[in-house]
């Protein structure tokens, strides 16, 4: 951790303009709303602190309410190979929650960032429970499906600037991260971390992808302009 006190120990419970940004809140009956409400925590991570670390036993089911953080993991040789940035809006690790495993990924705050947290046992409490909870989890488990394939696609391909194209389009999945919408506040650096390639390069593809008005470059991040070319178009 790069704070003297641990993330857990920063928890506190959600203010309700924070608790207006959980995506599957509005799918529970009451009773299901209080027992998440009572049990949602949040807590501020700075960049470089770890939410989940490989080996760890799964303790809670997390959602980025503001901030930018990476899934990662680490070779036998020490290289680090991201999997996935985690954007505003994004609950992941329900996998793990599921089988309450222990996590085979890291999940580390690129900046000053926002982490809510369903406990364990209250995410299981509302599977048997909520059929509206289980539907948004089937969901979520079905997009992360295909963001994980579409990254495997992403790591085999030769040309930088596709490269940077779908992996902002996975940034930008209104399903997995609807608190995104437009406008994605990312750095050239975040990006360049999470696709693999040096700053200076993602800031030659991202001119390229402006100048063919398929995004724009804005004061602390990136508006989207087709959604679509982003994910389908073979930039030359």
């Amino acid at each position: 951790m790069t704070s003297d006190i641990s993330l857990h120990q920063r928890r506190r419970p959600l203010t309700p303009l924070e608790l207006n940004t959980i995506p599957w809140l509005d799918r529970l009956s009451p009773n299901e709303y209080e027992r998440a409400v009572d049990d949602l925590k949040i807590a501020d991570a700075v960049a470089g602190d770890y939410v989940c670390r490989t080996g760890r036993p799964v303790t809670y089911w997390f959602g980025v309410v503001d901030g930018l953080l990476k899934m990662s993991s680490d070779n036998a040789e020490g290289q680090t190979m991201t999997f996935a940035g985690v954007p505003p809006g994004g609950w992941f690790g329900e996998g793990t929650a599921l089988k309450r495993e222990s996590y085979r990924y890291n999940i580390q705050a690129l900046r000053k960032s926002r982490v809510a947290g369903l406990h364990v046992d209250t995410f299981h409490w509302l599977l048997d429970n909520s059929i509206g909870f289980n539907r948004f989890v089937m969901n979520q488990l079905n997009e992360r499906l295909g963001q994980f394939i579409a990254a495997r696609e992403i790591d085999r391909m030769s040309n930088p600037d596709v490269r940077v194209a779908r992996s902002l389009a996975a940034l930008f999945n209104p399903v997995l991260y609807p608190g995104v919408g437009e406008v994605l506040r990312i750095t050239q650096q975040e990006l360049a971390y999470l696709v693999g390639l040096s700053r200076q390069r993602v800031n030659e593809a991202l001119t390229a992808l402006a100048e063919q008005d398929v995004i724009r470059v804005e004061y602390g991040g990136l508006r989207v302009l087709s959604l679509a070319a982003l994910r389908s178009q073979i930039f030359l």
